[in-house]
C-alpha cells in the first residue's frame, strides 16, 4: 500500500514571526477602516436628501434653458441691432445728432419726430434743429410737418415749430407758415400767423389755421383770400374759413 503524498504549500511554511507581522497588518487595516459613527451617517443621509432634490432640479433647469434659448438668442440679436442703430447716433457738444422719437397719440396712432440735432435743456424741454414730424391720422392718411427749428416738450407731447414751417398732407394739401404748434397727443396743428395753403382746389391765404387730424377739419382764420382752380368741379379743402 502506497503512502499518500502530502502536498507542499509554501504559505503553510510561514514562520511564527511572519504570521505575527501579517496579523498586526490586518489589525491596523481594520483600525483605519472602522465603521462610521452616527454623526457621519447623519451627514451622509443629509447629502443624499439634498441630492434627490438638487439633481432633478438641475436637470429641469437645463431643459428649461434649452427650451427658452431661441427666445434669448432673439433678444440678444435684437439688442445687437439696437446697439448698431445707436452707433449711428453720436453726441457733439452736449447735443444728440440724428435723433428719432416715436410714440402714439390718444387714438393709438403712431407719430415720429426726427431732427438733425437735439439739445436737451431740462427734463421737459428739448431744442431741435431741422425737426420733421410724421403723423398718421384717421384712415391711415399721413401728414409731414417740417421747419428750421423747434421746441419739443416731451411729457406734454407739444411741438412748437418756427422758421419756414411746411405742412404736406398725402391728399396734396400744402400749408406754409412762419410758425406752427402741434399737439401730438390730440393730433391738432395750429398757427396764429399768416398762412398759405395750396392744393388741388387752388390757393388760400389767411391769418391763421387750425387742422384737426382726428376730426378731419381744417379751419382758416380771416380775413383771407382764396383762388379756386375750378369753382364748379373742384371742392375746397375739407373745412371752413372764418
Amino acid at each position: 500500500m502506497t503512502k499518500p503524498v502530502t502536498p507542499h504549500r509554501s504559505d503553510f511554511a510561514r514562520s511564527e514571526e511572519t504570521t505575527r507581522q501579517q496579523r498586526n497588518q490586518l489589525a491596523s487595516n481594520l483600525k483605519r477602516h472602522k465603521a462610521p459613527n452616527e454623526a457621519l451617517l447623519a451627514r451622509r443621509r443629509t447629502l443624499l436628501r439634498w441630492a434627490k432634490w438638487v439633481l432633478p432640479g438641475t436637470a429641469l433647469l437645463l431643459l428649461v434653458s434649452i427650451a427658452i434659448w431661441p427666445e434669448v438668442d432673439r433678444l440678444i440679436h435684437a439688442g445687437s441691432a439696437s446697439l448698431r442703430d445707436l452707433t449711428k447716433i453720436h453726441v457733439e457738444n452736449g447735443s444728440l445728432v440724428g435723433a428719432t422719437y416715436r410714440s402714439v397719440d390718444e387714438h393709438n396712432r403712431p407719430f415720429m419726430i426726427t431732427a438733425q440735432s437735439v439739445h436737451q435743456i431740462d427734463q421737459e424741454r428739448m431744442d431741435l434743429v431741422s425737426p420733421v414730424a410724421d403723423i398718421i391720422n384717421q384712415g391711415n392718411n399721413w401728414v409731414i410737418v417740417s421747419s428750421r427749428k423747434g421746441v419739443y416738450m416731451q411729457h406734454a407731447n407739444l411741438l412748437d415749430l418756427t422758421g419756414e414751417v411746411t405742412l404736406y398732407r398725402n391728399d396734396g394739401l400744402m400749408i406754409r407758415s412762419p410758425v406752427a404748434d402741434i399737439n401730438l397727443k390730440q393730433g391738432v396743428i395750429a398757427s396764429d400767423m399768416w398762412v398759405r395753403a395750396e392744393g388741388p382746389f387752388g390757393v388760400l391765404d389767411a391769418k391763421g389755421f387750425v387742422l384737426s387730424q382726428h376730426d378731419g377739419i381744417a379751419q382758416f382764420r380771416g380775413p383771407g383770400r382764396i383762388i379756386l382752380n375750378d369753382d364748379h368741379k373742384t371742392d375746397t379743402p375739407e373745412g371752413k374759413s372764418s
